[in-house]
């Protein structure tokens, strides 16, 4: 961990105590689902597009309140592939906003030392959003303290099937080269065609709003995750709510199917 939990969580509300945090058991993949920017913005009658541009400060504060903690890998889900199906308006919108909020993010988390790479097939998305994340993974494809990735257009059932014909190509050329194309196929060997090849598994999930689904979200990767689900809408969750969330996760007998 970088910094002391009294600087992370220096006005923590009543009850909850950053102390009982344990620095050694800080998860090295933190994956989030954020969800609840279109019900903050009804609850304030106001159009989702609202909600969405309030989510931003949530994001920023997750991101550097994960990184003070010393976690290694932070996940967020920006945009699924069905997400698309949204009204034109908003996904216009959404679109536009990846596209300024990266390009005046970026420089802020480079000097954090945070390396931002996305996941998810980036060629359908209009050209300068696509450019921005491009351009934000070039800016800081060599910092160490975290690795920010961003899922855009991004939906974990494509992603199996790309791992598999990834495979599939594999096996064909390994028949052409005179090899066995019938070996048999290992979960490492798989895992290689996944967007996350390079990336561990993480341990905990965090799912806003108390909604209890995945979403087409990492599901091969989340297969021995811990779930942790909190009423809190998106744009209202900050580091105490994050704390929480890791207490909650710290709290949990992880066995792996094993018996204890």
């Amino acid at each position: 961990m970088n910094k002391t939990l009294d600087y992370i969580f220096p006005n923590p509300p009543k009850g909850l105590d950053p102390a009982a945090l344990d620095p050694r058991a800080i998860p090295e993949h933190v994956a989030v689902i954020m969800d609840g920017n279109g019900r903050w913005a009804k609850k304030r009658a106001l159009n989702r597009l609202k909600g969405h541009k309030a989510g931003i400060e949530a994001v920023r504060e997750t991101i550097r309140c994960a990184s003070d903690l010393g976690v290694r890998y932070l996940t967020i889900y920006s945009f699924s592939t069905e997400n698309w199906k949204r009204p034109q308006e908003e996904v216009v919108g959404l679109m536009d906003l990846f596209a300024k909020t990266m390009l005046a993010e970026v420089n802020g988390l480079h000097e954090e030392n945070v390396r931002v790479r996305t996941i998810g097939d980036l060629s359908a998305l209009p050209a300068e959003t696509r450019e921005a994340f491009e351009e934000a993974w070039l800016k800081t494809r060599d910092n160490t303290r975290m690795t920010l990735v961003v899922a855009v257009n991004y939906g974990s059932r494509q992603e199996i099937l790309h791992a598999a014909e990834a495979c599939v190509r594999r096996a064909l050329a390994t028949a052409a080269e005179g090899g066995d194309p019938t070996a048999p196929l290992t979960e490492a060997e798989f895992a290689q065609g996944l967007y996350t090849a390079d990336i561990p598994d993480p341990e905990v999930v965090i799912r806003t709003s108390g909604e209890m689904r995945l979403s087409n979200y990492l599901l091969w990767q989340v297969a021995y995750s811990e779930f942790v689900a909190t009423d809190v809408l998106w744009p209202d969750f900050d580091r105490y709510e994050l704390l929480r969330c890791l207490l909650e996760f710290q709290s949990r007998d992880r066995r792996f199917g094993a018996v204890k």
